[in-house]
């Protein structure tokens, strides 16, 4: 199972959840925004970094590496926090600076090298084992599902052994079913849950995991359609606000003229776009990549 992948995709759709899963729940989790960024001038790419608007140089920057098999190359620490601070070299960003490594089971961490132990008792670098969240969160296994929050409990249900996980996936779901707030959160719980699913058990079609959960009557009600479309707008809406931040960065300021241009772009261009810009050096690449796809 590629579990950094299906991490990064919650951490994208609510940054709530890894301020519950680091202890530090943050009111003001909803402004950070979630990116994968190459340091382009060394190849590295850093899977995730959780980004606080400009205007916000109190908020720290968030490093996250997700971990779900063994490192045999011993590459996992020194790649870590090189990739951090080439980072910090590349972008000189005015935020202060927190790395955070996700083990699915404290077995598969292969204990941090001499060279780095200054960082193991600070502040600044956190360890999360999930196999131990009901232990750090005071609770015991079978109630953790029922006393964490919602996006805490998606988190630890991509640990889960798969013979429990379909009962707990239904508890969740009873769970959001009673406590979204509207119908478009709902939407993006259910989502997420069926997507942990459908990780868990590849043997099985997303249709067949959504009647194992006894999402297929629910998802064809028109307030959940509605909502889909709702997530799916607000998405690209997010999407284009993250591909103007990294255009300024990567160009210079995107003039007023462009930017209807580039936040009318489908998801799909977004996508596209938020890749080659890696390669722009002037606006005048910019402006014929819209000329050559819009």
């Amino acid at each position: 199972m590629k579990t950094d992948s299906l991490f990064y995709r919650i951490f994208q759709t609510s940054p709530n959840a890894f301020f519950d899963l680091i202890g530090t729940p943050n009111p003001r989790g909803a402004i950070y925004r979630f990116t994968s960024e190459e340091v382009k001038q060394t190849s590295f790419r850093i899977d995730g970094i959780l980004t606080p608007p400009p205007n916000t140089p109190d908020q720290p920057l968030y490093f996250i590496e997700v971990m779900g098999y063994r490192d045999r190359k011993g590459d996992l620490y020194p790649g870590f926090f090189s990739e951090i601070f080439l980072y910090l070299n590349r972008y000189r960003p005015q935020n202060d600076w927190r790395a955070v490594l996700i083990f699915t089971q404290r077995r598969l961490d292969p204990g941090l090298p001499i060279h780095y132990t200054d960082f193991d008792n600070g502040t600044r670098f956190q360890r999360i084992y999930l196999d131990e969240l009901p232990e750090q969160l005071g609770v015991s296994k079978a109630s953790l599902i029922e006393t964490c929050s919602l996006e805490l409990g998606i988190l630890y249900l991509v640990g889960a052994e798969k013979d429990v996980a379909a009962e707990q996936a239904r508890r969740l779901i009873a769970r959001a079913n009673q406590e979204s707030a509207d119908a478009a959160s709902q939407q993006k719980i259910l989502e997420l849950i069926s997507t942990v699913l459908v990780y868990k058990y590849p043997e099985l079609s997303r249709q067949e995991i959504e009647t194992m959960l006894g999402l297929n009557e629910l998802k064809q009600t028109r307030v959940y359609q509605e909502a889909l479309e709702e997530g799916r707008e607000e998405g690209r809406q997010r999407e284009a606000t993250l591909v103007l931040r990294l255009l300024n960065r990567q160009v210079g300021n995107v003039e007023p003229e462009l930017q209807p241009r580039i936040q009318q772009l489908s998801t799909d261009q977004l996508e596209e776009l938020g890749e080659a810009l890696l390669d722009f050096s002037t606006l005048a690449d910019l402006i014929t990549w819209l000329q050559a796809h819009e």
